[in-house]
């Protein structure tokens, strides 16, 4: 085990309970686990032995980043220039509770990534035996399958298998996002953090689309996206008004019960009149749903907006960008989301 991770765990063994030594264990041992499995990226593609089609898409991965530390300021440094062969299709699981009559998660908090709104785990199974353990307490719980993560500049963090499920500018922008953490990383602040990093991956990909003659993404899609998005937490708005009433719990779970279904209709109304009947959403929608399924939306896009217009009074300078963020980051958190509001707002 690395000297680094040995370090941590230590540090980790004296301040937390059984339970909680155990978990940092585990995702030692987990993260050890990629670390030792990488391969660099140009030994892959020098090897005519390997799946051609994984040694174009690994090479592409090279371009792109190299594109993101010379033209989006991003970090100079050996991550996402090795690479990992999974054998499953998710590198971690997250765990993702709420309250039965709550939409607010419970969070966990970490000695360097600070409080976050899940917990992860490298195998699917310890992800579902802490659900079931959380559920036997009457938590609301989802498990989410996870392609990649950053250690915020810790580790060089490697391209996972997991990434390749996606298309080229998902694989890229990917890079880009996780890039973006390690750029820039505010403690207990989620939404920022995400938004952030969403922003970087949108406009990044839209860049190095331009810089290779292709056109633009498909706006379309993104535009499904952003309303899909919305049709999501205005259902997590109506519950969270509904829990805030003063109720018998059977009539507060048939009330419940009652939303998601209301939610479904207005999705297929969505989906039969504006998309044509795309079913990019059928299967989600249509799994059993509760609070913590949830969780998710939101965090990854409730600021990008507020990141767009701050590039536009940057002129479109990544460094100027970069900087203003950093800036922001700096405030506190209250002062912070008011600025954010601001500029989303565009007042």
């Amino acid at each position: 085990m690395p000297l680094r991770w040995l370090a941590i765990l230590c540090m980790l063994a004296a301040t937390s309970a059984c339970s909680s030594l155990r978990y940092y264990a585990h995702v030692t041992h987990g993260q050890v686990a990629l670390l030792v499995q990488r391969e660099k990226v140009a030994d892959v593609v020098a090897d005519s032995r390997r799946d051609e089609t994984l040694r174009r898409r690994l090479a592409q991965t090279q371009a792109a980043r190299l594109f993101a530390s010379d033209r989006l300021d991003l970090p100079r440094n050996r991550s996402y220039t090795s690479y990992v062969e999974l054998g499953r299709p998710y590198v971690t699981w997250n765990v993702f509770a709420t309250a039965e009559f709550s939409v607010e998660p419970l969070a966990h908090c970490f000695p360097f990534a600070g409080c976050v709104a899940y917990r992860g785990y490298f195998q699917r199974e310890r992800a579902e035996r802490e659900a079931s353990r959380l559920a036997a307490l009457g938590k609301d719980t989802a498990v989410e399958g996870a392609t990649a993560y950053s250690t915020l500049g810790w580790f060089s963090d490697p391209i996972l298998s997991s990434m390749l499920r996606w298309n080229d500018d998902e694989l890229d922008g990917t890079i880009f996002h996780e890039l973006a953490h390690q750029k820039l990383y505010v403690q207990d602040d989620t939404p920022f953090n995400e938004s952030y990093a969403s922003f970087v991956q949108e406009q990044g990909v839209r860049e190095w689309r331009a810089a290779r003659g292709l056109p633009a993404p498909d706006e379309g899609e993104r535009a499904r996206d952003t309303a899909f998005t919305q049709l999501v937490l205005d259902l997590r708005d109506r519950l969270e008004a509904l829990y805030a009433t003063e109720r018998p719990a059977a009539r507060m779970r048939a009330d419940k019960e009652a939303e998601f279904a209301a939610f479904r209709r207005r999705y297929a109304q969505l989906r039969d009149t504006q998309w044509q009947g795309s079913p990019r959403y059928d299967r989600w929608v249509g799994a059993p749903l509760n609070n913590a399924k949830l969780v998710p939306f939101g965090l990854y896009e409730r600021w990008v907006p507020a990141f767009e217009r701050l590039f536009r009074e940057a002129g479109g300078a990544w460094a100027a960008f970069h900087a203003r963020a950093k800036a922001l980051a700096a405030l506190p958190k209250a002062a912070r989301e008011e600025e954010l509001a601001r500029l989303a707002s565009g007042s």
